[in-house]
């Protein structure tokens, strides 16, 4: 019986309550575990951009110190600084030496949290995509995890080789495999999986330099001048190429953990060669500071950053047809589609198992809604990064269908094409 007023209840049975209850509990994990990504991220990236300004700011001693190659004073919060480098070690090591690690270890594990619990969790919406790889879950983790561990393998080599102590050509020679990898997870993955397992290969190579390299050659080096021997300088010289190949990877990294929030990089064609060109840019930027922090002046390598930018933006934006070709769609026609495919995650009360309210705040309820954002379906519609995994069979027809009602205007009292024999 209906309730009076008119109203229809709904029972929600007990599988019901169990997904919105399952949803809302892994939304408030996975929004912990990145709140604290977020946060060591931040110290370990300061850490580590301060430090490579430090190395490239010393300058010789004024006042000749034993085993002293450079000072550097500073100014902070309204304290004055007088930081020394030692061109080894001192001869005694303080009763305090501090150690910078767990902000590179904590990161990569929340990381790693971070990845499980969205991709690898939710690898049919966010990591495969049945357009570009039928494959499986399974499958899918396997190779994610494959790239992890064999970039750091295939990049730990390159820097034992010859090749590590010719830093043009070692940065060349990564940068064109990393290229090749993008390309080849954009072929396996969805764009937004390829894009995230590329930053996150990067940031296996950035934390294992730490783990593997940083900490334990400054461990050698501390425990032989607690045995009274010279420490071997060529360890603290490794590590720091590696610190210096941290700094320059960071800023590609950073752009990776925001680009989930920009499917016009993502979701392009040639969303692997448009990721290189970031990576690329974001180098550049980065290289900027370090000569200047060492005294040179490069001033052309901002603008040339901006101009590439710039370039890049024109060159990847989306072609517009000057006349929308086919009949006219009827807006009843669009909101139908609308409906069935966006509508149960895309309205002020999602219907989609657990979906509790509308991914962006994007609605879709009313004609105006749907007319305003446009611009924006649009972009999901041809970058194919909406419905997530496709998981609402959206067919290649209805996006079509959908486009040619965006390009005849997005008129939301478009009515059509006019039964035939009317007047016009």
């Amino acid at each position: 019986m209906e309730p009076p007023g008119g109203e229809v209840r709904v029972q929600f049975d007990s599988n019901n309550r169990r997904k919105i209850m399952e949803a809302f509990a892994t939304d408030w994990l996975t929004m912990l575990v990145r709140w604290m990504h977020l946060i060591f991220g931040a110290a370990w990236i300061g850490t580590s951009f301060y430090f490579n300004w430090l190395n490239h700011s010393f300058r010789p001693p004024q006042e000749e110190m034993k085993g002293v190659g450079g000072e550097v004073w500073s100014v902070h919060g309204g304290e004055f600084y007088r930081v020394v480098k030692y061109k080894v070690a001192p001869e005694k090591l303080p009763e305090t030496l501090h150690w910078f690690k767990w902000e590179a270890y904590a990161t990569w594990m929340t990381g790693f949290a971070l990845l499980a619990l969205v991709y690898y969790l939710g690898a049919e919406s966010y990591l495969i995509d049945p357009s570009v790889a039928d494959i499986g879950q399974g499958t899918a983790i396997g190779i994610g995890l494959g790239a992890l561990v064999g970039s750091w393998f295939v990049y730990d080599l390159l820097c034992k080789s010859p090749l590590g102590k010719k830093p043009l050509a070692f940065g060349a020679v990564g940068f064109a495999l990393m290229t090749a990898a993008a390309w080849g997870l954009c072929q396996v993955f969805s764009s937004r999986g390829a894009y995230i397992h590329v930053g996150a290969m990067l940031g296996t190579m950035m934390a294992a330099n730490v783990f593997v390299v940083i900490i334990p050659n400054q461990r050698i080096m501390v425990d032989a001048m607690l045995k009274n021997e010279a420490p071997d300088g060529s360890l603290g010289k490794a590590a720091s190429q590696r610190s210096l190949h941290n700094n320059y990877m960071t800023l590609p990294v950073l752009f990776i953990m925001i680009s989930n929030h920009y499917p016009i990089t993502y979701g392009h064609a040639w969303n692997w060669a448009i990721l290189a060109a970031l990576a690329l840019i974001g180098g550049v930027a980065r290289h900027h500071f370090n000569v200047k922090h060492k005294g040179r002046q490069q001033p052309w390598l901002l603008p040339a950053a901006a101009v590439a930018m710039f370039a890049l933006a024109f060159v990847s934006s989306p072609a517009l047809d000057k006349e929308a070709a086919g009949p006219p769609v009827a807006f009843t026609e669009v909101q139908k589609v609308l409906d069935q495919r966006c509508k149960t995650c895309h309205s002020a009360k999602p219907t989609f198992a657990g979906m509790t309210a509308p991914p962006a705040g994007l609605m879709y309820d009313s004609p105006e809604q749907v007319a305003a954002q446009a611009p924006r379906i649009r972009t999901a519609l041809t970058t194919n990064f909406m419905p997530p995994g496709n998981i609402t069979n959206l067919t290649q027809e209805e996006r079509e269908l959908v486009l040619r009602w965006i390009k005849q205007g997005a008129d939301p009292k478009a009515t059509g094409a006019a039964p035939k024999g009317d007047a016009h």
